[in-house]
């Protein structure tokens, strides 16, 4: 029997390193164009999910709307968002698990979802809101 690929073993892990019920992966969706590495999309991109994580756990239940464009014009949208069952704690927890397993899932997309059981959060090259 072959192993399974790292990223699934990645999560795996992740999964099943905490006990709170918004760490369950659903599902994970993402662009099939890739950026370079060192562009200004990659730098852009490191602090939009960064911050989209952070912003999450203000306020459960609200979404979170973020653009970065500070490293010239390849711009990154997001948008974050946890259950307003969330404690701000397990919200922060979720949308940091979310982070991890889409760069993970999505290594070097354009674009990519990743939604848990209890948070999601959504990054893209254009505006979708």
């Amino acid at each position: 029997m072959s192993k399974p690929p790292f990223p699934v073993v990645l999560l795996l892990l992740l999964i099943s390193s905490t006990q709170s019920p918004a760490a369950c992966a659903s599902s994970f969706v993402c662009n099939l164009l890739k950026y370079t590495v060192g562009d200004q999309f990659a730098g852009n991109l490191e602090s939009l999910l960064n911050d989209l994580a952070d912003l999450g756990k203000y306020k459960p239940g609200e979404n979170y709307y973020e653009k970065y464009d500070f490293r010239g014009s390849q711009v990154a949208y997001g948008r974050s968002k946890c259950s307003g069952s969330l404690t701000v704690d397990d919200c922060y927890s979720c949308l940091f698990k979310a982070v991890v397993a889409v760069k993970e899932w999505c290594y070097m997309a354009i674009g990519g979802q990743g939604e848990l059981e209890e948070c999601d959060l959504r990054y893209e090259q254009y505006e979708f809101v």
